[in-house]
């Protein structure tokens, strides 16, 4: 894991507010006595006698057609091994987590407390009247593998061990591509699969129903190539067990079209790499280090197709690319079963989505302009949006073909639109953003750097590689907070405004200059620039810094104010503003203003929609713009509505491929079929609005605010717009997630006007030839 994962991060991640990382919550309104009785007693009866009298209606009437449960005794957890049930429980929450946010399927996680296969499959199989699905964890080899055969037989809903089958599915499908790409076929090839636990096991089964051939796979365990002529042999060995005179692994490799690496760090060396054939795959998927370094591999061999298990590489062979996917095919067809069929039309479509074009979505992500199929893209990215329309009904479709599906689907544009709208767009975006911030970090300045919450929240940015912390303020008092708090902050630059005489000089030299007619004296300037305020907008002004972050303790005009000053507003803005992300349940919507222009008038409010307009096009969401008011397309007069039925006019004839409206009440804006039934002519009538601009500060903020507090949205911001330069305050005492993503905001703006700029210099060098 990265370097985030300090054993304290982790307790506190774990333990801090509500103990754990699921909870449940209802479906159904219980704010009334009559939705109480409806809910239980006496009204629950109903749907009670309807499932007595047809089992199948359970799947109308409860959760269980999207509950899995994810089911562990404990024995083979991640690296640690035999750690008990108990100790468990973390892992299978965290399964629980990504089935949830992948794929939006609800989890019960269960640690059974035995290590006998009958108790196992006896306790497992009584659960099947709550359960769609069952998802077996981190159960030690070789009794897992009689685990899933027994209840596989058993039971009549899908089974699937994901430790096998998971890494089985995943790096089939990069197997694939990287045979075509390297010119090689799956029948001639020789694999060469060091390990032999559950997934190793579950690899080389998968490869061969695949075309792979028997006799051209050689296997290794610790004690060397697995031969048909060793005693007391496992049968899950057994059957792939060579006759070759082969003994060690530098034996196995020679001549080898594919190493697969499914054991411990550092066994395959540059030496053995060598004796590979020509254009040889390596997939060296131990964690969290591989069995060859991935820099030492593509150094030894220019020809090498690499993939590994870590995210920090290229082609990351990750379980979470199929199993959220595969159960939300099967539960959606009431599959009885997850079979090979299922299995492989999970690999091929995978397979295929990796050679069609990515996203814009995704390449932001990962701050590359054109990923394409090719030796370092092989299988998609975690983070691509298409895998759930892409896999789900895949194994779907192969459900039904091989006859396990229960329920059949008919429209697949239809179910392929429901599954895109069951994940909301707020954790992709922030997912997306913070990708697309560690591929290229910047230097961040923290002005209020003693204080303990921008101190972890640095450290996070910097173990995280999301940016570059330069802290401001007294050294002495900075490091007694580190030290108090055992904080990790090695090699991150301090400055202390007043020590730094030089810089200090040209810094307020510089703003005696920008504000000499406007009041402020040199001597003025100097006081002024023992503000850290002012020093930190002058690092960002003169390069040293590429973006400021503050305002965790003092007010906003007192933050906004030097940046202004120093800084100023980006070429042909007129006016900055400021603007929230608010993550929803329905995805991402964007509040403006909610923090600069008290009363904007009409001409203001166009400039703050045309802001936020080229603000909310960075994330790769196309704006859908509603100016709010109390009236609906002038059904009511006032100067709110009147002013916003101005902005609009100018905003429709100066940017008639805006797709912005108004004015309207907040309910028509958020709800397109009540304002395509009462006003068909509107630009937003085809979906609702994702882009709120307020008539008055007073509006945005007390929305925003009630939004966070009632809704239960999370806020991102305020993110200030039209700053000729990054400059982003905090809200009063943010928490340190808040300033983690306010940096993270910071960076992505960062990199936006360095690409904007490189941009304009590269169409002005050409118009100068």
């Amino acid at each position: 894991m990265s370097k985030i994962n300090k054993a304290q991060d982790a307790l506190d991640y774990h333990a801090k507010g509500r103990p754990g990382k699921i909870q449940v919550v209802p479906t159904k309104p219980t704010s009334t006595q009559r939705d109480l009785t409806l809910a239980y007693s006496p009204g629950v009866a109903v749907p009670c006698l309807k499932i007595a009298e047809n089992k199948e209606d359970v799947y109308k009437y409860t959760a269980k057609g999207n509950l899995v449960a994810v089911i562990s005794n404990g024995t083979a957890v991640l690296g640690l091994g035999n750690i008990g049930p108990e100790a468990g429980k973390p892992v299978m929450e965290g399964k629980g987590l990504l089935f949830k946010i992948f794929a939006d399927i609800d989890v019960f996680d269960l640690e059974l407390d035995t290590e006998n296969v009958d108790e196992f499959v006896m306790i497992v199989k009584a659960l099947e009247p709550t359960f769609g699905g069952i998802n077996l964890e981190d159960i030690k080899a070789p009794e897992c593998f009689e685990i899933e055969r027994r209840l596989k037989a058993e039971m009549k809903i899908p089974v699937m061990h994901d430790d096998q089958h998971g890494t089985a599915i995943i790096s089939a499908a990069a197997l694939i591509n990287a045979c075509e790409i390297q010119k090689k076929k799956l029948d001639k090839i020789k694999i060469v699969i060091n390990g032999a636990g559950a997934a190793a096991i579950s690899c080389t089964k998968l490869y061969v129903s695949l075309g792979a051939k028997k006799e051209n796979l050689v296997m290794l365990d610790r004690q060397g190539v697995i031969r048909a002529n060793r005693e007391n042999l496992e049968p899950t060995k057994a059957e792939f067990a060579t006759t070759r005179d082969i003994h060690t692994l530098a034996d196995a490799v020679k001549n080898a079209d594919v190493f697969i690496g499914l054991s411990s760090a550092d066994v395959l060396t540059a030496d053995m790499l060598l004796t590979m054939a020509k254009n040889p795959i390596v997939f060296a998927m131990a964690n969290p280090n591989p069995e060859i370094d991935y820099n030492l591999a593509v150094k030894t061999r220019k020809d090498i197709i690499m993939a590994t298990g870590r995210s920090d590489f290229p082609n990351q062979v990750n379980n979470v690319l199929g199993f959220p996917y595969i159960f939300r095919g099967a539960l959606d067809v009431r599959a009885t079963a997850i079979n090979e069929e299922m299995k492989i039309a999970a690999v091929k479509a995978i397979a295929t989505l990796a050679k069609e074009t990515v996203p814009e979505a995704v390449n932001l992500a990962y701050n590359t302009k054109n990923l394409r199929f090719g030796k370092d893209y092989i299988i998609p990215k975690p983070i691509d949006f298409r895998l759930i329309s892409t896999v789900a009904p895949a194994v779907a479709k192969a459900a039904m073909e091989s006859g396990v599906a229960r329920h059949n689907i008919t429209d697949w544009d239809k179910y392929c639109q429901e599954l895109n709208e069951r994940l909301g767009m707020d954790d992709v975006i922030l997912r997306t953003i913070t990708n697309k911030a560690k591929a290229n970090p910047k230097r961040v300045v923290f002005a209020e750097a003693d204080n303990y919450k921008i101190l972890k929240s640095a450290q996070i940015v910097k173990d995280e590689g999301i940016a570059v912390p330069i802290l401001l303020g007294n050294k002495t008092v900075i490091h007694k907070i580190i030290r108090e708090n055992e904080l990790e902050l090695d090699g991150v630059q301090i400055i202390d405004p007043i020590e730094e005489k030089e810089l200090f000089e040209q810094y307020a030299q510089n703003l005696y200059a920008k504000r000499g007619r406007r009041g402020i004296t040199l001597y003025e300037a100097r006081k002024l620039m023992r503000d850290r305020n002012y020093f930190g907008a002058s690092m960002v002004q003169f390069g040293h810094a590429d973006a400021l972050i503050s305002g965790l303790t003092r007010n906003y005009a007192t933050t906004v104010k030097p940046a202004l000053q120093i800084i100023g507003t980006e070429t042909g803005v007129n006016r900055v503003a400021g603007m929230y992300m608010m993550l929803t349940k329905r995805g991402p919507v964007f509040f403006a203003d909610t923090t600069i222009n008290v009363n904007p008038d009409a001409q203001e409010l166009v400039d703050i929609t045309v802001l936020v307009n080229k603000s909310v096009s960075q994330f790769n969401i196309v704006p859908r713009i509603a100016l709010l008011s109390y009236s609906n397309f002038g059904s009511n007069e006032g100067e709110a509505p009147h002013k916003i039925r101005e902005a609009v006019s100018i905003l429709h004839s100066k940017y008639p491929d805006m797709i912005v409206d108004g004015e309207m009440q907040a309910n028509f804006a958020l709800n397109s079929a009540l304002l395509n039934d009462n006003f068909p002519f509107s630009k937003l009538k085809d979906a609702p609005a994702n882009t709120l601009v307020f008539p008055s500060l007073d509006a945005g903020n007390i929305a925003y605010k009630m939004l966070q507090e009632i809704g239960g949205a999370e806020a991102i911001g305020p993110i200030l717009l039209g700053m000729n330069k990054p400059v982003h305050v905090l809200q009063l005492d943010s928490s340190v997630r808040e300033i983690v993503n306010m940096v993270t905001i910071a960076v992505v703006d960062v990199q936006t006007k360095q690409d904007e700029f490189a941009k304009n210099s590269l169409l002005s060098a050409a118009k100068k030839r």
